[in-house]
């Protein structure tokens, strides 16, 4: 599988339009669970954001490596694991968490960091990645910082480029990749019935250009009903002023179903830089009956849409066997961290982070299919 040609002046506009709408503005007014500030560092690619955490506690994990390595990975190793692996991994997840504590690892910088489960980034070529790494411990001292959602397919140049600059490399989840979506679908049936549902069912569509002022709230309570209510109360908390704002400046593309009183039943948000798509919005009601497959809707437009215009889509983590049946490619993701400016109990922490996540994470990721 070869990486996806990404074009970075697109890229630049796409980061101008998101320090546009979040420069001076509170955080928690697009995502209610996160307590960050949002800056951002002048690179030859554009503007690249950053969040700066401090540790506040019980924040959303797109921001925070404690919720992302105990809290979060302590849900899903007693949600996914065998009950002896979930059980002995207590006491490691219990030891991470006062580690993370007493070293201070949650006072974390996130570059690149768009608010969203899965980061985009330019080509890293348009980067100095070293004076980027100047620029950011300068101006930051006291933080760590990082660089999240760099897959080993996608992002193999960004992580060598940081690994050469004194990045550890700390393992986070497994995704799931589609490179070809026609090859895709002639060879997995479950997505070819997927697509067909498209067609069939008795619900009404509703594309992009369908969606009003009215639908804002109704998107972010979709949301909010699967990734809080099923998945995890650590998951970004998105507004209807998150919606309407980043609709309104071209970051995310709505497509949905309504019922017979026309309110939503099921929406996906996708965002995209050049030719790779994620849907970091993914909804439904989850009170209506399994049979209405509205899960199996919301995903088959991110299908349809990516195999249309020709995108790869990178469909981040979570419900693992569903996106293995129609075909997607699995990969390890990772965080590089910058910690080389900091005390040595913070770099010692962060190097024990990472090669407890490389050594035993990672095994646990591939051997049950996370």
């Amino acid at each position: 599988m070869s990486a996806t040609p990404r074009d970075p002046d697109r890229f630049a506009e796409r980061a101008q339009a998101f320090a546009a709408l979040h420069a001076g503005a509170r955080v928690d007014r697009f995502v209610r669970n996160l307590s960050a500030r949002i800056e951002t560092l002048e690179t030859g690619a554009g503007l690249l954001p950053a969040t700066v955490h401090d540790a506040e506690p019980e924040s959303a994990w797109v921001c925070s490596p404690r919720t992302t390595y105990v809290d979060c990975a302590g849900e899903e190793s007693e949600r996914y694991l065998p009950r002896w692996a979930a059980h002995a991994l207590r006491p490691v997840l219990a030891g991470t968490g006062a580690l993370v504590a007493r070293a201070g690892l949650d006072r974390a910088v996130s570059v690149n960091n768009w608010l969203l489960s899965t980061n985009l980034y330019p080509v890293v070529e348009s980067v100095d990645v070293p004076a980027l790494l100047r620029q950011a411990v300068d101006r930051w001292p006291d933080h760590a910082i990082w660089f999240r959602s760099l897959n080993e397919v996608d992002d193999a140049g960004w992580l060598a480029a940081l690994e050469r600059a004194g990045c550890r490399l700390v393992a986070s989840r497994q995704v799931y990749l589609y490179e070809d979506l026609d090859a895709a679908v002639a060879r997995h049936r479950d997505l070819r019935r997927d697509l067909k549902g498209l067609v069939r069912t008795a619900l009404t569509p509703c594309g992009d250009a369908d969606i009003t002022d009215a639908d804002y709230a109704r998107i972010a309570e979709l949301y909010t009903l699967l990734y809080l209510g099923k998945y995890s109360r650590f998951s970004p908390a998105y507004t209807a002023e998150f919606m309407r704002a980043w609709h309104a400046a071209g970051l995310l593309e709505f497509e949905g179903f309504r019922g017979g009183d026309g309110q939503l039943l099921t929406v996906l948000g996708l965002f995209r830089h050049a030719g790779i798509a994620t849907a970091p919005i993914v909804g439904y009601d989850t009170a209506l009956p399994p049979k209405l497959g509205l899960y199996r809707l919301a995903t088959a437009c991110a299908y349809r849409a990516c195999r249309r215009r020709g995108w790869r889509l990178n469909f981040s983590a979570g419900a693992s066997e569903f996106k293995r049946f129609r075909g997607g490619v699995p990969a390890i993701e990772y965080s590089a961290v910058m910690a080389a400016h900091l005390p040595r109990a913070r770099r010692a922490a962060i190097g024990l982070l990472a090669q407890a996540t490389r050594r035993i994470g990672v095994p646990l990721l591939r051997r049950y299919r996370l």
